[in-house]
């Protein structure tokens, strides 16, 4: 897969940050939202059954050893309240724990068994943490875990093959740029800020297929909503980091995939929404 060099369009990765910054839940068909309700009631019942695992009781376990109480966020299934980061961390390690949930079925015919990420498990626990901790309402809820879940899926069709094929994980992987997404939206970022906790998140992207089987494959989707919000908080205090992390040279895509299709994002990202298509 080649990238589209077209000097003359904007960044891909400004292109994403656009679509992240200027979603609104107005604009969302109704099956859309009537499909994120179906998703998002799924991932809370996969949560509440996660927190009853080993897995989850060993996170609950290591959230209580580092004195994370006392936060705004809950650990859902639990009486524990965290910070952001950490209430993602815990929920996405439980969502994903007994490999139950959603799926996103490729588009293109030559992934590895037709499938490319588990989208809910690392976009939902990071907009119900930041949703949570800053008060905001349902429709900002819906909209910004939609968000994350467009923009994990479309880099998941965009990034060659290879990705997954020499051992990525891509729920991890494309996980942690859906966080990022989900946190920046409801935070109501601007385009630098965005592309900021964009680039953050590549920096932290990372998951590793060997690790299958195990409770490491869940902690990939825990530990990417958690670098998601990380990465939205730095980006908030100024922290700096590349425009292009996705399309540059030394970016994401070349870096995990060796190469990637501009075509699977450049205008198709909410048209269509991946949920529809």
């Amino acid at each position: 897969m080649a990238a589209n060099d077209n000097r003359d369009l904007p960044s891909l990765t400004a292109e994403v940050a656009t679509f992240i910054t200027s979603a609104r839940f107005e604009d969302m068909p109704e099956e859309l939202v009537s499909l994120g309700k179906k998703h998002i009631l799924d991932g809370l019942g996969l949560a509440i059954a996660g927190a009853a695992v080993r897995s989850g009781k060993i996170v609950q376990a290591h959230l209580h050893d580092l004195a994370c109480g006392n936060g705004p966020a809950t650990v859902i299934g639990t009486d524990q309240k965290v910070a952001p980061r950490f209430a993602a961390f815990a929920n996405g390690v439980a969502i994903h724990a007994e490999d139950y949930d959603d799926t996103q079925l490729a588009v293109a015919k030559d992934r590895v068994y037709g499938l490319l990420t588990h989208p809910t498990a690392p976009a939902l626990p990071a907009a119900l943490a930041i949703a949570e901790c800053d008060g905001r309402d349902g429709k900002a809820l819906m909209t910004a875990y939609h968000v994350g879940v467009e923009v994990e899926c479309k880099i998941a069709e965009a990034i060659n093959p290879r990705h997954y094929q020499e051992g990525f994980h891509a729920t991890a992987t494309c996980g942690t740029f859906a966080a990022a997404a989900a946190a920046a939206h409801l935070r109501g970022f601007d385009l630098d800020q965005t592309r900021r906790a964009l680039s953050m998140a590549g920096s932290q992207s990372s998951g590793l297929r060997e690790n299958f089987g195990t409770m490491t494959k869940p902690f990939h989707a825990g530990r990417a909503s958690e670098s998601g919000i990380v990465a939205a908080d730095f980006s908030a205090r100024d922290w700096t980091a590349a425009d292009t992390i996705l399309e540059a040279p030394r970016g994401f895509f070349r870096a995990a995939g060796g190469g990637y299709d501009d075509t699977a994002i450049r205008g198709h990202l909410g048209a269509p929404w991946t949920f529809l298509s």
